[in-house]
C-alpha cells in the first residue's frame, strides 16, 4: 500500500516521517510550494518521493488537510491520518486527552485546563509551545494537527497523566473530551468551497464534546454526547449567574444541569468561581474549561482552586500592572473583527480607557475583515490609538479621525503618558513576534 501527503505546509513533513513506518512507499505534494532546501534533504534522506502531482498507483491512499482544495476524494484527512499514527501508543491509549478547537479562545481555555489539571502533570500542546507541566519541551510549533504526534514524541518516556491539545479545524478522534470553544466567525476554506464550521465539527468524533451552546444549535445539533455551555442560556448544560465582572477576579455561580462525564456520571449542581475573566468573551472561555474539566469528572474543588490561580495568558489574554497603570493585553494572531468588538464592549466597563489597536498580516489563514472592524470603530466610543500594518489600513477606511502610531511601543510609551489608569492593547500577531522588536 503506498500514501500521498498533500501538503507540506501544515505539518505534512512531521506525517510524511510517520508514515514510512506503515506504508510500502509514501509520496509527498508540496502543493503551496514553501518547502525548503533542508526539508526536501530530510525527506528524500528517509526515502519520501516528492511529487508535483497525483502519482498513479493501484492502492493509493490520499492524506490531506480538511481545508485544502482538492478536487479529490480524501482517504484521510491529516486529523484522521494522526489518530491512526497515533491510535496504538501505549501511554497514550492509557491517559486521558481533551482536545480544544474553535475559532476563539482556544489557547486561553487551554491553559486554563493547565492550571485546573496541574496535580496531574499536563503534557499540553497550545500556540504557545509544547510543555510537561512548567516546563517547555518546544516554543515554536503550530497547532496543526500533526503537531500532537510531535508533542506526544518529545514526551516519551517522561511522566503525565494526562494531555490537553489545542488544535486547528476540528479534532482527531483521540480524545475522551472535545472543546469547541465558538464560532464567532464562520470562514471561508477549501478556497471559498467549504467553511470553518463545517471542518471543526472534526471535534465530535471526541467521546464526549462540549461546544458552545448558540454553535451547538445554529451547526452542530444532530451530534450526540454533547455538553453545552453558555453564559446566559438557560437550556445549556453550564450556564452562569451572579456574574460580577473585575480586572482581577470576576465571580459568578456556575450552574450546571444533567451534564454527562466520561465515567458515567451525570452533574446537577451549582457552585461558585472565581477567575481573571474581565468581560464576556473571556468568560466564555471560562465556561469551556469548567464544561471540559467536568466531563473528565475533575473535583469541583480542583476545579474552582486551578481557576482562582489562573492570571490569564501571557502573550494572549492578560493583565499586568505598570506601576499605577494597569494594562490588559489581547494578543492572538487570530483577531478578528468580532474579537475587537468584544473587547471594546468590555472596555466600556473601564473609567475611560486608552486602546491601542493594530497588528500585522498574514499570521494565519484566517484574515481579518478590515470594512467590518472599521465599521465597529465608526461606533465606538473613547480614545483608540491604530498602530502597525493593519491599523494603518484600517484608518483608510474611516470617516472620523483616529491617530495612528507606526511602531507599537512608541504607541504605548503614548498611553503610558496620559493619565488614563486603563490600557488596552489589541493586537493582531505572535507574541514571539513582539518579542523579537
Amino acid at each position: 500500500m503506498e500514501a500521498l501527503v498533500v501538503d507540506l505546509t501544515h505539518g505534512g513533513i512531521t506525517i510524511a516521517l510517520a508514515l514510512k513506518k506503515h506504508f510500502k512507499k509514501v509520496f509527498a505534494w508540496d502543493i503551496y510550494n514553501t518547502l525548503n532546501q533542508k526539508s526536501k534533504k530530510i525527506l528524500t534522506k528517509k526515502g519520501i518521493k516528492l511529487v508535483k502531482k497525483i502519482p498513479k498507483s493501484d492502492n493509493l491512499k490520499i492524506i490531506a488537510p480538511i481545508h485544502c482544495p482538492l478536487n479529490l476524494k480524501v482517504d484521510y484527512t491529516h486529523h484522521e491520518i494522526v489518530k491512526f499514527l497515533l491510535s496504538k501508543d501505549e501511554k497514550l491509549s492509557k491517559t486521558p486527552i481533551i482536545e480544544v478547537t474553535g475559532v476563539k479562545g482556544k489557547t486561553s481555555v487551554v491553559w486554563m485546563l493547565k492550571e485546573i489539571l496541574r496535580e496531574k502533570n499536563p503534557l499540553t500542546l497550545s500556540s504557545l509551545g509544547v510543555f510537561l507541566s512548567e516546563k517547555k519541551l518546544k516554543e515554536n510549533i503550530s497547532i496543526t494537527p500533526a503537531s500532537i504526534i510531535e508533542a506526544v514524541k518529545l514526551a516519551n518516556g517522561l511522566d503525565y497523566q494526562v494531555c490537553i491539545f489545542e488544535s486547528s479545524l476540528g479534532g482527531t478522534g483521540l480524545a475522551d473530551v472535545g472543546i469547541l470553544t465558538n464560532i464567532v466567525e464562520d470562514y471561508p476554506i477549501q478556497g471559498g468551497k467549504e467553511k470553518a464550521s463545517q471542518a471543526k465539527a472534526q471535534i465530535f468524533k471526541s467521546k464526549i464534546t462540549c461546544c458552545e451552546h448558540t454553535a451547538y444549535k445554529k451547526y452542530y445539533s444532530l451530534f450526540k454526547n454533547v455538553n453545552t455551555f453558555s453564559i446566559a442560556e438557560k437550556d445549556a448544560n453550564i450556564h452562569a449567574t451572579n456574574i460580577d465582572y473585575g480586572l482581577e477576579k470576576t465571580r459568578l455561580k456556575v450552574h450546571v444541569k444533567g451534564l454527562k462525564t466520561i465515567t458515567g456520571k451525570e452533574y446537577n449542581i451549582k457552585f461558585p468561581v472565581e477567575s481573571f475573566a474581565p468581560g464576556p468573551h473571556y468568560l466564555l472561555n471560562l465556561l469551556a474549561a469548567i464544561s471540559g474539566a467536568l466531563t473528565l469528572d475533575i473535583n469541583i474543588k480542583q476545579i474552582q482552586e486551578g481557576l482562582r490561580n489562573f492570571k490569564g495568558v501571557r502573550g494572549r489574554s492578560s493583565r499586568r500592572n505598570l506601576d499605577e497603570k494597569i494594562i490588559i493585553e489581547e494578543i492572538n494572531p487570530g483577531i478578528n473583527a468580532e474579537a475587537i468588538k468584544y473587547t471594546l464592549k468590555m472596555a466600556e466597563n473601564f473609567n475611560t480607557p486608552i486602546i491601542i489597536l493594530g497588528g500585522d498580516y498574514g499570521i494565519t489563514c484566517e484574515e481579518i475583515d478590515e470594512n467590518k472592524t472599521a465599521n465597529i470603530l465608526e461606533n465606538s466610543t473613547g480614545e483608540i490609538i491604530l498602530t502597525g500594518e493593519l491599523g494603518k489600513n484600517i484608518q483608510k477606511k474611516l470617516q472620523k479621525k483616529i491617530p495612528h502610531i507606526e511602531n507599537r511601543e512608541d504607541a504605548m510609551k503614548y498611553a503610558l503618558s496620559t493619565a488614563k489608569k486603563h490600557i488596552i492593547l489589541i493586537y493582531r500577531s505572535e507574541y514571539s513576534k513582539l518579542r523579537e522588536r
